[in-house]
């Protein structure tokens, strides 16, 4: 039967409205978990061919571009973090991208803006895009060394040539930035389907995006940071007032970092990527929940009811302190000194934790003084060796600036947005600088064995849902249980914005949203304790992130036992390999 789409009345994404009733996924293999099911099964077809849990990454991220373009893309950037079984350590990547040289706070004065920051659609919060470079990366330096760049790209690339029916949730997010697409650039039709954004269902191909893959594929970085692409990349950033040149994108690398981490309760190690990222946010958190109980402020997490008042105060209040300190510090640590290990020390999450007044919420929260002197998609992936891949990538705010370079099928991001054009502020805008960065992969260990690989996506909401998550399995949760639990998000901007870009996102002095799931009675107790606490429900559920869980098990033979869970609010699911 053929459809008349026009016809079609689309209904609202109703699902969203109710808890999850998913069961964990298990194997004794590989495991990919993704917010789409596609790049699921691309991650998987990676590991069949014998690549390890990089690789399979690697293809999984490529299909994400494909998938789900409303939250990632080539034109975007990305982190990782590798834990390699064989010498159990974790390893981390950088994959963010740099502020074009020539551009300064005065220059973006000069052409009009006059807030803190730059404007989302603005092409002059285009930084170099870093995701390309990654996943050469991450393919030669973690990988299995059994399979090429191309042999990872080549799911993608059909995927993108041979087209695929469009999920619900990817779709309800095309829609809403279809007119932004139209707007951004003359380029806007590559993305659309007959002009418009495409409905569940439809069938789309993205035929310039799989070029502008198949020069990675042939070519390595010089096919995207060189070339056709490049020039494509400067051309339109230029003919809207930006100032990226060819030097800016030849110039670009990728960063080999090392993870931070921090012991919570003496039992789990969390590691995350240090900044210009901010997953120092959960750390500062977790440590001081930590000095929240060694100060008996509060009594253990784990005994308190969940999701209770009582439970959900102390866990606001510690993330409210621990933004105000990354949001002032954080920012690219080959500019500016970034003092991670005062941050962490003990002496000083113990001065934030005293901060903590268990009957109210603090009135305005501010940074400490350690020292003297927003869409995204997030995976996971195992393989049958025990390596495991924590793995991010995100165009900043949905489709990013919504502009696409002629003939190269993808959008440019605009993490831009994310330097503030205060001189002196150690994020300010400076030329060849990254800029704050909200996207974060997490892993967890237990002594030097994996325990977790897991991420929460969304802007200001990762770092949030990390701590929520992790907690949620050291309760002993299972995986899927930890994920399909009801959730807060502090600030992420209103429901209709999600947070993205906007001048509300991240303001920790502002609303805390609560998901249904978590009962009136505990919303009108945190009002009464003085908390601005809001309800979300139904497709705005999507602030609150999408996270991805793949735990590691030990049966009574020793046998490891992968466990996974997959988000609700998206579209994906955990899939094991056999």
């Amino acid at each position: 039967m053929k459809i008349d789409w026009s016809k079609v009345n689309q209904p609202e994404i109703v699902f969203q409205r109710f808890p999850s009733r998913r069961s964990q996924v298990y194997g004794t293999k590989g495991v990919v978990a993704s917010s789409q099911p596609f790049a699921t099964e691309a991650g998987l077809e990676i590991l069949r061919k014998g690549g390890n849990a990089a690789d399979a990454a690697v293809a999984t991220s490529a299909a994400l571009n494909v998938t789900e373009p409303s939250c990632c893309g080539i034109g975007g950037d990305a982190f990782c973090l590798f834990y390699d079984a064989s010498t159990k350590t974790v390893k981390a990547l950088n994959g963010s991208g740099r502020s074009p040289a020539n551009l300064t706070i005065d220059y973006v004065r000069e052409q009009g803006v006059t807030g803190n920051s730059i404007p989302a659609t603005n092409l002059n919060s285009v930084t170099v895009p870093g995701c390309a470079a990654a996943w050469v990366d991450t393919v030669e330096h973690f990988g299995s060394r059994k399979l090429t760049v191309a042999d990872v790209l080549a799911p993608a690339i059909r995927l993108a040539e041979q087209g695929y029916p469009v999920s619900e949730i990817n779709s309800f997010a095309w829609q809403r930035s279809e007119k932004l697409i139209k707007n951004a650039s003359p380029n806007g039709d590559e993305m659309l389907l007959n002009g418009k954004a495409p409905l569940p269902g439809q069938l789309i191909q993205l035929p310039n995006l799989a070029k502008t893959f198949r020069a990675v594929a042939e070519q390595g970085k010089d096919g995207f940071y060189k070339g056709r692409v490049a020039e494509a990349i400067v051309e339109l950033i230029q003919s809207k007032g930006g100032v990226m040149s060819l030097e800016d994108l030849a110039n670009h690398s990728t960063t080999f970092v090392e993870p931070i981490k921090y012991t919570f309760s003496n039992e789990v190690t969390v590691y995350e990527c240090p900044p210009n990222g901010q997953g120092i946010t959960a750390l500062l958190a977790l440590g001081i929940l930590d000095n929240m109980e060694d100060q008996n402020k509060i009594r253990s997490l784990l005994e308190m009811e969940h999701n209770s008042a009582e439970y959900l105060h102390a866990l606001v209040e510690a993330l409210r302190l621990a933004f105000a300190d990354s949001q002032w510090y954080v920012t690219d640590p080959e500019v500016e000194h970034v003092p991670v290990a005062e941050l962490l020390s003990k002496d000083y999450l113990a001065s934030r934790a005293q901060l903590f007044d268990s009957q109210r919420t603090n009135p305005k929260v501010v940074h400490g003084n350690p020292v003297n002197s927003s869409d995204t998609v997030y995976f996971s992936v195992v393989d049958q060796w025990g390596n495991a891949c924590s793995y991010i990538q995100s165009n900043y705010a949905g489709f990013g600036t919504g502009a696409i370079p002629k003939g190269c099928g993808f959008t440019l991001q605009n993490r831009g947005s994310n330097f503030y054009l205060i001189p002196g502020h150690a994020n300010a805008l400076k030329g060849g600088k990254r800029p704050y960065h909200t996207i974060i992969p997490a892993m967890a260990l237990r002594g030097d064995e994996l325990f977790l690989s897991y991420g929460v996506m969304g802007g200001f909401m990762q770092p949030q849902g990390h701590v929520q998550v992790l907690l949620n399995m050291l309760r002993g949760f299972t995986a899927q249980a930890a994920l399909d639990a009801p959730r807060f998000c502090i600030s992420a901007g209103s429901p209709e914005t999600e947070g993205r870009a906007t001048g509300m996102a991240g303001d920790i002095n502002s609303e805390v949203y609560f998901e249904e799931g978590i009962s009136d009675e505990v919303i009108a107790t945190l009002r009464d304790m003085g908390h601005d606490a809001r309800r979300v429900s139904g497709v705005s559920r999507s602030m609150m992130g999408r996270g991805q869980v793949i735990q590691r098990i030990v049966d009574q033979s020793g046998k490891i036992i992968w466990a996974a869970g997959s988000d609700p609010r998206a579209d994906g699911h955990a899939v094991p390999q056999i």
